[in-house]
């Protein structure tokens, strides 16, 4: 969700011609701290919440990028 969010805005800015260095800068930084957020706050957050089942899908399921297949618990 959050990688689909940068691209979307990343074409956007391409398509109206927005792109500059600062605004890739900015972006960047808010991914960083996105991904330090979900790092250290969302995912023990969920493993707290959830437990073995949290570890389960952590595990099958990349954090970044998409799978090809659908996962479905065993």
């Amino acid at each position: 969700m959050h990688l689909g969010f940068f691209l979307g805005w990343a074409g956007l800015w391409t398509v109206f011609g927005r792109a500059s260095r600062t605004a890739l800068e900015i972006a960047f930084g808010a991914m960083a701290a996105v991904a330090l957020f979900v790092f250290f706050y969302e995912e023990p957050a969920l493993r707290r919440k959830f437990g073995a089942d949290y570890e389960e899908y952590w595990r099958r399921v990349p954090r970044w990028l998409p799978r090809v297949r659908g996962w479905h618990k065993a």
